[in-house]
């Protein structure tokens, strides 16, 4: 198939598709023109609500809008900007988990809980307890354990939390320390600021259990770390490192983490045999798109894969002004996944 708009009625961006009951739903953020000015930090994208579509036959078939699953007025905590989010049941509930500012302009993770994969979902009074930045996937493995992989960089906010003793990781509740890097000063410079040496360790995301009721966080986040062909970690400055969109699948016993690179615009692997990784890289997923943002998710649904992603090209480039895609994925027989080329 060649790629296809998934709702070209309205704009949509950072898709996570799940298949519930043996139905295709994506879960997107809701893109809009808030009249906000341009910034380094993403300032202009200010979504406010979250819809699900579904499909019974991707693609082929429309998509079924289910409308406002859940608004930012109904969560306490959050101010604005909710962000990127997915869902997963366990024990036939379906858990929210999505990002969003609070009211002094830090970036959590919340949870909101529903019944059915389309709503609507009934927030959390507050956040996840010692949650931070954006972006969250939420796996659940064979085991029926869920784990969170989270983290963006910029506007994302992980460049500011603290790391720990080793410097891989962040840890929560240490916002506002900016790790010892070097701030060369605004935008459009300012990306410098998380390279204070050309061979500077990447940042990493961060992944963790949740508990048993996928309402908190069971352990401490610790760092997904993405290793080189050689074994080591990748730098900063390569241009495979994470920088946000962070999503977990798994392909014949291997767990596969994949991720935007932010200002070099691909989308990359990595494959590991725990669901902590570490993760070796291997190669990109989708060349760069028009917009700044890249962003994914995918799935097997009916026996085949899909990537699921978005682009700017129904606004113009307006990057604020996404609209989502899909188009089938295919694996070698080695396990790894051939380039998708977007069409």
């Amino acid at each position: 198939m060649k790629a296809k708009y998934l709702f070209p009625q309205d704009y949509m961006a950072d898709p996570s598709a799940n298949v519930f009951n043996n139905r295709l739903y994506v879960y997107p953020s809701h893109d809009r023109d808030s009249g906000e000015a341009f910034d380094d930090d993403g300032g202009h994208f200010q979504m406010r609500d979250y819809h699900v579509l579904s499909f019974d036959d991707v693609e082929n078939d429309a998509a079924t809008d289910h409308g406002v699953i859940l608004d930012v007025d109904q969560v306490p905590w959050a101010e604005k900007q909710m962000w990127d989010n997915d869902v997963v049941e366990k024990d036939g509930k379906y858990y929210l988990i999505f990002s969003a500012k609070d009211y002094s302009g830090v970036f959590h993770l919340g949870v909101a809980v529903a019944d059915r994969p389309e709503g609507p979902f009934v927030p959390e009074p507050h956040p996840i307890r010692g949650s931070f930045s954006i972006d969250p996937c939420v796996f659940k493995d064979d085991d029926g354990q869920v784990y969170c992989y989270f983290g963006g960089l910029w506007g994302g906010q992980l460049q500011w939390w603290r790391p720990i003793p080793d410097g891989q990781a962040p840890v929560a509740g240490k916002y506002g320390d900016d790790n010892g890097l070097i701030d060369l000063g605004p935008a459009p410079d300012r990306k410098t600021q998380l390279f204070a040496k050309p061979d500077a360790p990447a940042l990493h995301s961060a992944v963790v259990r949740m508990s048993d009721d996928v309402l908190q966080f069971a352990e401490a986040p610790r760092p997904v770390v993405i290793l080189d062909k050689d074994g080591q970690p990748l730098k900063a400055r390569d241009p495979h490192r994470f920088f946000e969109a962070s999503w977990m699948h798994k392909y014949q016993g291997k767990y596969y983490f994949s991720y935007s690179t932010g200002d070099s615009h691909f989308l990359c692997y990595a494959i590991g045999d725990s669901p902590y990784g570490p993760f070796t890289f291997q190669g990109v997923i989708l060349e760069p798109v028009v917009g700044w943002t890249t962003h994914h998710s995918i799935v097997e649904y009916r026996g085949q894969w899909y990537l699921f992603y978005h682009d700017c090209v129904p606004s113009n480039d307006i990057t604020h002004l996404r609209s989502l895609k899909v188009q089938r994925l295919f694996y070698n027989e080695d396990g790894t996944i051939q380039t998708v080329v977007n069409d």
